[in-house]
């Protein structure tokens, strides 16, 4: 019998959600075509939330996928591979995005404060991510890049 051996491949993450306590999208980017309409995701959101939300574990291999998940007041937050992917790997991006956003949130990482913030985590999380490429695990650096977007942003409104 032939091993399967898979090639390696950049292409780590497949979505990065985050719910609310009745397991309701707040944010959710999918980087592949495993759920390719809004109410397969939605479907897989929900599944995803009642076999997770009332366990203190971190990791999950749910439908064929690799999950990472930590949670946080009233938020939940989750990293999606494969089900050969390296957890390591998903748990660095999710430390890394609840990092980030508990330094920009001033560590009050809770439903409305993200709400209110949504700029700042759709940033964040394109600093880490970008098309399922891995490209940032350091908090520090997402900041950073963060608030200098920002200013970006500020400078070019003021221009007009």
């Amino acid at each position: 019998m032939e091993a399967l051996i898979l090639e390696p491949s950049l292409y780590t993450v497949k979505a990065i959600l985050i719910l609310d306590n009745d397991g309701d999208r707040l944010f959710a980017k999918y980087y592949d075509d495993t759920y390719p309409s809004v109410k397969e995701q939605k479907a897989f959101e929900k599944n995803i939330f009642n076999k997770t939300h009332r366990t203190d574990s971190e990791i999950a291999l749910l439908e064929g996928l690799t999950v990472v998940y930590k949670s946080s007041i009233d938020l939940y937050f989750y990293v999606i591979g494969s089900s050969c992917e390296n957890e390591l790997m998903l748990m660095a991006v999710l430390n890394c995005l609840f990092d980030s956003l508990s330094q920009m949130l001033r560590k009050n990482v809770e439903k409305r404060a993200l709400l209110e913030n949504m700029e700042g985590l759709f940033l964040a999380v394109d600093e880490i991510v970008d098309g399922g490429v891995i490209l940032e695990s350091d908090p520090q650096q997402v900041v950073h890049w963060v608030v200098q977007s920002a200013k970006e942003q500020i400078k070019w409104s003021l221009l007009r």
